[in-house]
C-alpha cells in the first residue's frame, strides 16, 4: 500500500496539501485504517439554563415513532428543530452536578460540567458566592483526546478541536468549559478566519482572501490520478467544501467593509453576526470531521453568564437578564423559550449536515457514526439549579439506544461522564473528577 511519504515524496506534492490527505484510506499507515469503524464526538455549550417545562417531553421511554406526524406535543417547543431528527435524539433527565466548593453557581456550573471536579480556591468573584479559580482536573473531551492520540488508527492531526461562537475575549471561569489539566483552560476559537488558519495552515484572513486551492490546485489534479474512486471522490468534496467556505469568506469580508462601530464594555463584538459565525462555524466543523482532522470537538455558544441580545429574534433584552426573571413572567419565559429553540435549531442544522455528508470511506453517513451532545451549566437559570441539567445526545456514534427521552433518577453527572468515555473506547476508566461520585460506575440504560 502507498504511503502518504511515497507518494508525496515520488509525485513531489507541495505540504500545503497535506490537510486534505487525512482521511483518504489509500494513503493510510496500514490497511487497517481503512477498515475501523470512527467514533466522533461533539459537544455543544449554551448557557443560562433553560425553561424546564418547554424543555423536558412529559413522558420517557420513546418520542412519536412517525417523524413526519404533525402532531405539535412530539417534542416540546424548545426541541421542535428536532421533530425529523426524533429518532436519532436521546434525552437525559435527572442527572445533576453534584460538585460543590468554591464559586458561584455559574462557575461550578461551566468550569465542573466537563471535568465533574472541584474549583481550585481563587481570586475571581462572581455573585454572592465565594471566589474561584479554574477547574482542578481535565475535561472528559481531553481524556477521550489523549486516549485516541495513542492509538495508531485512532490519532488525528488535531487531538481536539474548540470551536467558539462569540465567547467574550477574556479568560476566566465563566468563559471556559474546556481543561487540558488541572489550572489548564483552553481558549476556544470563535473567529472562524483564525479556525480556517489553524486547519489549512495559510494566513486567512479579512485582508487577504486569495484561495488556498489555487495554489495546489495541480498538484490535488496530480494526486487524484494516483486514488482509487473513491478516494477521488472524498478529495472533490474536501476540496468543494473548502472552495464554499472560501467564499462564504470573501462574501463576509464584503459585507464587513463598514467602519465597525465601537461598543461598550462588556458588550460581545458583533452580536448581530452571531447567526452567521454559527454557520460558518459548523461549515468548518463538519469540514474538519470530513477530513478526519480530528474526532473530538466542542462548539461553545458565548459563556456561562451569556449577554448575547438576540435582535434576530426580535428579542433585545440579555439572554442572562431574562434568565433571572421569576417562572411567572410569561414575557421573559416565551423570550427564553424562543432562544433556546434557536440554539436547538443551529444544532440540528449540525446534524443535518452531518446526515447529508456520506461517511468518507465509510458507509452511511457521517451522523451514524458522531454523537452530538448538547448541554448547559444549569438546569434553570434564575434559581441557578445544578439539578436536571440538559443532557442532548443526537447521532448514533456512541452507541446508545435514541428516539427517547430516559430518567437517570438523580445521579451524579460524573457517571453520565464515564459513560460517554466507555463508549468512546475507554472500557477501563473507573471514574472520571471527583471520585466520591464514580462508585456506582457509569450510568446504566442509555445503550
Amino acid at each position: 500500500m502507498l504511503t502518504r511519504r511515497d507518494i508525496l515524496k515520488s509525485l513531489g506534492i507541495a505540504p500545503a496539501a497535506l490537510p486534505f490527505l487525512g482521511n483518504l484510506s489509500s494513503l493510510a499507515a496500514n490497511a487497517s485504517v481503512a477498515k475501523e469503524i470512527k467514533k466522533r464526538l461533539v459537544i455543544v455549550f449554551t448557557p443560562d439554563g433553560v425553561v424546564k417545562e418547554k424543555f423536558w417531553p412529559l413522558k420517557n421511554d420513546s418520542f412519536f415513532s412517525d417523524p413526519s406526524s404533525t402532531e405539535q406535543d412530539a417534542l416540546p417547543p424548545i426541541l421542535t428543530p428536532f421533530k425529523d431528527l426524533q429518532d436519532q435524539l436521546l434525552l437525559v433527565k435527572g442527572v445533576h452536578n453534584k460538585i460543590r466548593g468554591d464559586g458561584d453557581g455559574h462557575m461550578r456550573g461551566i468550569g465542573c460540567l466537563l471535568t465533574g471536579i472541584e474549583l481550585f480556591p481563587g481570586n475571581i468573584q462572581g455573585g454572592s458566592h465565594t471566589p474561584a479559580g479554574w477547574a482542578s482536573g481535565k475535561s472528559i473531551d481531553q481524556e477521550i483526546c489523549g486516549h485516541l492520540q495513542k492509538g495508531i488508527t485512532t490519532a488525528t492531526r488535531f487531538g481536539s478541536l474548540e470551536f467558539g461562537a462569540l465567547v467574550p475575549n477574556k479568560a476566566n471561569t465563566w468563559t471556559r468549559m474546556v481543561y487540558a489539566g488541572p489550572n489548564k483552560p483552553i481558549t476556544p476559537i470563535d473567529d472562524p478566519y483564525q479556525m480556517f488558519k489553524k486547519l489549512y495552515g495559510k494566513t486567512k484572513d479579512r485582508e487577504n482572501l486569495k484561495s488556498i486551492l489555487d495554489e495546489i490546485h495541480g498538484d490535488l489534479a496530480k494526486l487524484a490520478s494516483h486514488l482509487p474512486a473513491e478516494d477521488r471522490r472524498i478529495l472533490e468534496e474536501h476540496a468543494d467544501m473548502v472552495r464554499k467556505f472560501e467564499r462564504e469568506l470573501q462574501t463576509s469580508h464584503e459585507n464587513e467593509s463598514h467602519p465597525v462601530p465601537t461598543l461598550e464594555e462588556g458588550i460581545v463584538e458583533q452580536n448581530e453576526q452571531m447567526p452567521k459565525i454559527s454557520r460558518m462555524q459548523t461549515e468548518l466543523l463538519v469540514s474538519a470531521l470530513q477530513a478526519d482532522f480530528t474526532r473530538v470537538a466542542t462548539l461553545q455558544y458565548t459563556n456561562s453568564v451569556g449577554q448575547a441580545r438576540m435582535s434576530w429574534l426580535g428579542i433585545q433584552e440579555k439572554q442572562h437578564d431574562l434568565s433571572h426573571k421569576p417562572n411567572s413572567d410569561i414575557d421573559a419565559q416565551e423570550k427564553l423559550t424562543k432562544i433556546n429553540a434557536w440554539y436547538a435549531s443551529e444544532i440540528a442544522h449540525l446534524a443535518h449536515r452531518l446526515a447529508e455528508t456520506p461517511e468518507p470511506g465509510g458507509d452511511g453517513c457521517m451522523l451514524d457514526h458522531t454523537t452530538i451532545l448538547w448541554t448547559n451549566e444549569l438546569g434553570e437559570g434564575n434559581s441557578h439549579s445544578h439539578l436536571d441539567i440538559p443532557w442532548a445526545f443526537v447521532g448514533s456514534g456512541l452507541g446508545f439506544k435514541t428516539g427517547r427521552m430516559m430518567s437517570a433518577g438523580g445521579k451524579p453527572h460524573n457517571q453520565l461522564l464515564l459513560s460517554i468515555a466507555h463508549a468512546m473506547g475507554l472500557s477501563d476508566l473507573d471514574r472520571f473528577g471527583n471520585p466520591d461520585f464514580c462508585s456506582d460506575g457509569p450510568l446504566t440504560g442509555l445503550s
